[in-house]
């Protein structure tokens, strides 16, 4: 009887059981090189959006009503520089729970009252928990009209996914950034006029050096490309090992 025949008659025997192999090795290439086609897409994404910030960071400062109109107009205001001018209530100091060179702590968010009597929230920088309570470092505590020069951060809307707690407003404990939550826990009347964007401030030292500002994390890991190249190489290994295999159990040798 030829090879040919045999294999027809294997067919035959086997039915569509012979055909659970195959179909599971093409499901699993189109899988994982559908894997590797989205890493592609997202390594896309993050250069752009990496060329987008380093674009921004290194444009000169703007005032807070030119990055407003910015905003309003529907561009790009993410890490923008920005300089704002008026006196902290550090008062109402909101706390944004945080970790910053391997030290869990807190991002100081304070309202800064501008000369027109509209607020901004300035972060002005990490404290450890020990430093939390305003009385260890009344030294940075700055009064009087202050100008300060930072970055512009957008507000998120929403919290970013069920996985983060709720903010504990009653104990003063933020886990995400909620602008609306901090403007009303500071008690400023709501005919006050927020700001619509944070302001992290940049690293110049404050007296008795805390807060410690410039925490705003602008490095970005790109690993896409590895990403998808391993994926791809997955597809075309089991392509390569199933096909191998097939033949060798087509040809009887396995």
């Amino acid at each position: 009887m030829s090879e040919q025949a045999t294999s027809e008659k294997s067919v035959q025997k086997g039915g569509w059981k012979s055909l659970i192999l195959p179909l599971c090795i093409l499901s699993g290439f189109l899988f994982l090189s559908a894997l590797g086609t989205w890493q592609v897409k997202r390594l896309g994404w993050k250069e752009a959006m990496i060329a987008r910030v380093e674009k921004n960071l290194n444009m000169p400062p703007l005032s807070v009503d030119q990055i407003a109109e910015l905003q309003k107009n529907g561009e790009d205001l993410e890490y923008r520089p920005v300089k704002v001018r008026g006196k902290f209530f550090h008062d109402k100091e909101q706390y944004f729970f945080a970790t910053h060179k391997s030290s869990t702590g807190w991002f100081v968010y304070t309202p800064l009252e501008r000369e027109d009597g509209s607020i901004v929230l300035v972060n002005r920088g990490f404290v450890p928990d020990q430093g939390k309570d305003p009385s260890t470092r009344l030294k940075g505590q700055v009064g009087g009209v202050v100008e300060i020069v930072g970055l512009a951060r957008s507000a998120p809307a929403t919290k970013p996914n069920s996985f983060v707690p709720n903010n504990d407003l009653k104990k003063n404990v933020y886990y995400w950034k909620s602008m609306s939550e901090m403007f009303a826990q500071s008690g400023f009347k709501m005919k006050r006029k927020l700001v619509p964007f944070f302001i992290d401030a940049d690293d110049a030292p404050n007296p008795g050096n805390w807060p410690k500002g410039g925490v705003t994390l602008i490095n970005f890991p790109n690993s896409h490309l590895q990403y998808a190249v391993t994926w791809y190489g997955l597809a075309g290994a089991l392509l390569v090992v199933g096909g191998i295999f097939m033949f060798k159990r087509r040809r009887g040798t396995i």
